[in-house]
């Protein structure tokens, strides 16, 4: 999760440089070890884990639980989407503002408060 919070705000940084200054080459491999020894494999670790404790607890029949699911799964969608991201800025082909990814910066944040009230209070 944390690496969700940390890429888009080293987006942020990175977008402010100019394409192929030293400082940019060095978020670029900042970024892509975050995403590939963090963000991917905690990925994997979510899905794995979450989805063996839903079919073991038998919880996988409750309405709250669809509903963190569908928040999980708008997580791997932005997940993906930063990957993608990450090809843009690797390649040089970011075309988007710093301010575009300070909101981008956000939205895992918003998706994270609903998994946790879900996971904890279990409202349905």
């Amino acid at each position: 999760m944390a690496a969700m919070l940390y890429l888009p705000r080293l987006f942020v940084y990175h977008a402010a440089l100019p394409a192929g200054s030293p400082q940019g080459e060095t978020f670029k491999v900042m970024e892509r070890r975050l995403a590939k020894a963090i963000m991917l494999p905690g990925m994997i670790a979510t899905w794995v884990f979450g989805l063996t404790l839903a079919v073991m607890s038998g919880a996988y029949t409750q309405g709250w639980l669809h509903a963190k699911f569908a928040l999980v799964l708008a997580m791997s969608g932005i997940h993906g989407w930063l990957s993608r991201l990450l090809k843009d800025f690797a390649a040089d082909r970011n075309t988007r503002s710093p301010k575009f990814y300070r909101v981008l910066n956000e939205v895992p944040t918003v998706l994270m408060i609903g998994i946790v009230i879900l996971a904890v209070v279990k409202p349905f």
